[in-house]
């Protein structure tokens, strides 16, 4: 099962390149990915020799991270050198080795001076259509909270169906927010009591995010929702700051027509402040679901069954459970797993069906044992 299966690493081989690194490892790790390690070098260099020994220098620098990442335990492809520019190239190659994700660090800055995104990541997240991870310097992948901003769009209700899956995986905290605008009373010249309508306001608000999260399965999430009142990039950015969030999930505008290269106002004067470690999502999940249908032993099929059941994908569960019943149907653990499934489900018949299942499978093979040590010490 592959839910995270290709990470795509875009290193720029700066100072930063170690801790980019090791975040793109962790998160390999949590979600059982491979990486693709990539850099990409100017074509624009006239002299053949000189470009000759930057190649092979490069290509030295690519196979030590690839050899740090497998030394983890990670999987890792050949590295790829690109010749030319930074962000059409990692775009392209994005798309070409059908990635889930693009990982690239934020910059890097000048000592003293406040911290700003950098222009080769802000074009990737405007350029791809991936979903694209950007690691603030300095900063190890210790995922405790994550912060999900909404606004009920398609694109915020693809982010915060990621956002569910990191924060099982991660065991983390999971805040969902969302911002509404008040009126200001200067706005208009005659009296009137804006803050009754503001109140009104704020329970129309309220009444459609909630309904807006009725569409998800939180089950077993650690998570809170938060309304602001406000504008949104400045309370998105207060509630990262008060609740020390270590991951931002945030959905951007698409690309298509007129917005291809358009991320979204209130996303883009977030993510400029890279304010924490975030992932940007467009037109794909990062998340994506592939079941591998060649698996013949049972044990492989329940631990899918099992992790499926933790990231809330029950349906799946359960027809990787029943795969278990096809092999062996005696498999105790996978029927007592559908049960668990149905309990998640809130479906307490079922899960009390397959209970009584279970403890008959049981009882049939104890008596087949008895039946058996009988048979040793007996004959009929």
């Amino acid at each position: 099962m592959k839910i995270l299966e290709n990470i795509l690493l875009a290193t720029d081989l700066f100072p930063s390149t170690k801790n980019v690194v090791g975040n793109a490892i962790a998160l390999a790790k949590a979600f059982h990915s491979k990486i693709t390690v990539l850099h990409v070098l100017p074509e624009n260099i006239g002299n053949e020799k000189a470009k000759k020994l930057l190649g092979e220098t490069v290509k030295g620098h690519l196979a030590d991270i690839n050899a740090r990442i497998h030394k983890e335990g990670v999987k890792t492809t050949e590295p790829i050198l690109e010749w030319g520019d930074h962000c059409e190239k990692i775009v392209a190659a994005a798309k070409r080795l059908d990635v889930n994700l693009i990982m690239v660090g934020a910059g890097e800055s000048d000592e003293g001076q406040k911290f700003r995104l950098g222009t080769t990541a802000e074009k990737v997240i405007k350029l791809s259509a991936q979903p694209v991870f950007v690691v603030k310097p300095e900063e190890v992948l210790e995922v405790k909270t994550i912060l999900c901003p909404v606004d009920f769009s398609a694109q915020s209700k693809r982010a915060l169906k990621d956002a569910i899956i990191f924060a099982r995986r991660f065991e983390a905290e999971l805040i969902i927010l969302s911002v509404y605008k008040p009126i200001a009373s200067s706005t208009f010249s005659f009296k009137y009591d804006w803050e009754e309508e503001n109140t009104r306001i704020a329970f129309k608000h309220i009444a459609q995010f909630n309904e807006f999260l009725k569409g998800f399965n939180l089950r077993d999430v650690n998570w809170k929702k938060e309304v602001r009142r406000g504008k949104p990039e400045t309370e998105i950015l207060a509630e990262i700051s008060e609740s020390d969030i270590d991951l931002l999930i945030m959905g951007t505008t698409g690309r298509s027509g007129l917005s291809k290269a358009f991320i979204g106002s209130v996303t883009e004067k977030v993510i400029r402040e890279v304010p924490c470690t975030f992932i940007t999502t467009k037109e794909q999940d990062v998340i994506q679901l592939q079941l591998e249908n060649r698996i013949k032993d049972i044990e492989s099929h329940y631990n899918i069954a099992v992790q499926l059941r933790k990231d809330g994908f029950y349906k799946e569960s359960i027809a990787e459970f029943e795969t278990c019943l096809k092999i062996n149907d005696m498999h105790v653990p996978a029927i007592y797993g559908i049960a668990k499934v149905y309990d998640k489900l809130e479906n307490p018949d079922m899960a009390d069906k397959y209970r009584k299942l279970a403890r008959e499978v049981l009882r049939r093979i104890w008596d087949s044992k008895i039946e058996e040590e009988i048979r040793k010490y007996y004959s009929y």
